[in-house]
C-alpha cells in the first residue's frame, strides 16, 4: 500500500483501527522523500530519526490502549520559519543558517500534544519574502506538477511537499498570500486563519500585523482537522484573542442552499489569465446550481492593495530585521573594521537581495519626511480596504474569486522583475490587511495540466463556513 498518497483522515483511521502501524507509515513517506525530493527540492531539513522515535511512542500507546491524539500517525511538514526547539531552523536565510531555537512554536506544542509526526522543514523564500519560492538562499524548489515551474510563495515548499506526497499535512505561513497561492500553484488546499485565531508564537516576523500561520492539506476536510489543532488562544502571543474554537470538521458535509456568495466585480478583470476566469466562473456556476446565491458586489479601493500592502508589510519588516545585527545570534561577518562596519557587512552577506530591497523600501517609508506621505497614508487606505469587506458582509455571507490571476510561471520568468512578481499577490494582501480568514481550493487544471485555485473568503472567525462552501466544491470535482 502506497500509505504516502493517502489523506490524513485515512491515515488516522487505519493506525487507530491497527490496520497499519505508525512505524509503517513513517517508513513509507520517507522511502517516497528519498525517491522525489532530488527532483522537487521541497525540505532544508529532514528529522527522519525523531520521527520513528515519535511513530515508535505512538505505536506503544496504542499497544496499552490509550487514547490518542486527533493527528496520531500523520506525517507533517513543517515551513523553516517556525521554531522548532533543537531542529535547525533557518527562514532560507544565511544568516540563521545554523540556528537551532532553544523552545517551540505555539503550533508545535500543539501538533506533538495531539500526536503529529513532524518529518521536517521545509523551503520558502527567505524570511518569507517572495511569491515563486526563488528567493532561499539554499534553492529553488520546484513545481511537482511541471518542475521547470515556481510552486508558489513564500511557503512553497510545503505546497510541493504535499502534491508530491511527500508528506499528509503541512503548516505555512502567510503574510500577504504565502498559504493560498502556493496551494493554488501546487493544486493543494491552503487556509489563511483569522488574525489571532492562530498563535503567532515562535513564527519568525516578517510584519507582524499581517503575518498569520496557517494549514496546508490535500483536502478540506485534512485542512479542517490541522487547523481544529493549531487553533486557540495563547497567553505568550498578545495578538490572540480569547474565542471559542468550534468543530471545524463537523457540518462541513452540510448543504448550502441559501447561502449567499459575493463575486467582487474586480476580481475577474482582463488582468486575469483567461483559464483562470474560466475555471474560476465554472466554479461559480456549480454553486450556483446547487442552492447558493450568487451576487455581484464591489471593493472599490482593492486596486490600492498592493501598493498599500507594501508600504505596511516592508516598513515592519525593516523593524523586525533590525534584530539581525550580528551581535545577539545569527551570521557574524569576520571581516570588520569597527562595529558599524560589523553590523553593515554582516547584514549584506547574511540577506538577501529580495529581503534587502524590501528592509530599503521599508525604512524610507519610516524615515523622517516620508512617514506621513507613504506610511500613515497606506494604514489609512488600510482601513477602507477593510471598510470595503465590512460592507459587502452586510449583503453576503462569503466571497470567492481567484487566488492568483496568473498560471504557475516557469523558474526565472519573473525573478528580475520585482514589480511584476508583487502582482501575483494582487487577490491575497487585501484578506491580510483586513485581518479576514481565505482558503485557496483547486478548482480545475489549464491545458497544460497546471492547477488553478479559487479563493474563498469569509467574516472574522467564520471559518467554517469557508470550509463548508470549499468542501462542496470538492464533492462536486470528485
Amino acid at each position: 500500500m502506497n500509505l504516502h498518497k493517502l489523506n490524513a483522515l485515512n491515515i488516522r483511521n487505519l493506525i487507530v483501527n491497527k490496520k497499519i502501524t505508525t512505524r509503517e507509515v513513517v517508513e513509507d513517506i520517507f522511502r517516497h522523500i528519498e525517491i522525489t525530493e532530488p527532483q522537487v527540492k521541497a525540505y532544508l531539513t529532514l528529522t527522519r530519526e525523531d520521527a520513528l522515535k515519535q511513530a515508535e511512542t505512538i505505536d506503544a500507546k496504542i499497544q496499552r490502549g490509550e487514547k490518542l491524539g486527533l493527528l496520531a500517525g500523520i506525517p507533517i511538514a513543517i515551513k523553516d520559519n517556525i521554531c522548532t526547539e533543537g531542529v535547525r531552523t533557518t527562514c532560507a536565510s544565511r544568516i540563521l543558517e545554523n540556528f537551532i531555537p532553544p523552545y517551540s512554536a505555539f503550533v508545535i506544542g500543539r501538533i506533538k500534544e495531539e500526536d503529529g509526526i513532524i518529518i521536517g522543514k521545509t523551503n520558502l523564500d527567505e524570511f518569507a519574502m517572495g511569491s515563486s519560492c526563488e528567493n532561499s538562499a539554499f534553492g529553488v524548489t520546484h513545481n511537482p506538477h511541471d518542475l521547470s515551474r515556481v510552486p508558489g510563495g513564500s511557503s512553497g515548499g510545503s505546497a510541493a511537499a504535499l502534491a508530491s506526497d511527500m508528506a499528509t499535512l503541512a503548516i505555512g505561513s502567510d503574510t500577504g498570500g504565502s498559504v493560498r497561492q502556493p496551494a493554488s500553484f501546487c493544486g493543494i488546499v491552503g487556509l489563511k486563519p483569522t488574525y489571532g485565531l492562530v498563535s503567532r508564537y515562535g513564527l519568525i516576523a516578517f510584519a507582524s500585523s499581517l503575518d498569520q500561520i496557517g494549514p496546508m492539506a490535500k483536502t478540506v476536510s485534512d485542512t479542517a482537522l490541522l487547523l481544529q489543532v493549531i487553533a486557540g488562544y495563547d497567553e505568550q502571543d498578545s495578538t490572540s484573542v480569547k474565542t471559542d474554537i468550534p468543530d471545524y470538521l463537523a457540518g462541513i458535509e452540510r448543504e448550502i442552499t441559501g447561502l449567499r456568495i459575493g463575486v467582487p466585480k474586480e476580481y475577474l478583470t482582463e488582468g486575469v489569465e483567461l483559464e483562470v476566469r474560466e475555471f474560476v466562473s465554472q466554479s461559480i456556476k456549480v454553486l450556483e446550481k446547487i442552492g447558493a446565491k450568487v451576487v455581484e458586489i464591489s471593493l472599490p479601493h482593492s486596486e490600492y492593495g498592493i501598493a498599500t500592502y507594501y508600504l505596511v508589510a516592508t516598513s515592519e519588516a525593516s523593524s523586525n530585521l533590525a534584530r539581525y545585527d550580528g551581535v545577539h545570534y545569527g551570521y557574524r561577518a569576520t571581516d570588520y573594521t569597527d562595529l558599524i562596519n560589523m553590523y553593515s557587512k554582516s547584514r549584506s552577506d547574511g540577506f538577501g537581495t529580495e529581503v534587502k530591497r524590501r528592509v530599503l523600501l521599508g525604512t524610507f517609508a519610516l524615515s523622517s519626511g516620508y512617514y506621513d506621505a507613504y506610511y500613515l497614508r497606506a494604514l489609512k487606505v488600510r482601513r477602507l480596504i477593510r471598510q470595503d469587506f465590512d460592507n459587502a458582509f452586510k449583503d453576503v455571507d462569503v466571497l470567492i474569486g481567484p487566488t492568483s490571476p496568473i498560471l504557475p510561471f516557469k523558474i526565472g520568468e519573473r525573478i528580475d522583475d520585482p514589480l511584476k512578481m508583487y502582482l501575483c499577490d494582487i487577490f491575497t494582501v487585501n484578506v491580510n490587511l483586513s485581518g479576514l480568514p481565505g482558503i485557496s481550493v483547486p478548482c480545475g487544471l489549464s491545458k497544460e495540466r497546471l492547477p488553478i485555485g479559487l479563493q474563498i473568503v469569509g467574516r472574522m472567525f467564520d471559518e467554517r463556513t469557508i470550509l463548508t462552501v470549499a468542501r462542496a466544491l470538492e464533492r462536486d470535482r470528485a
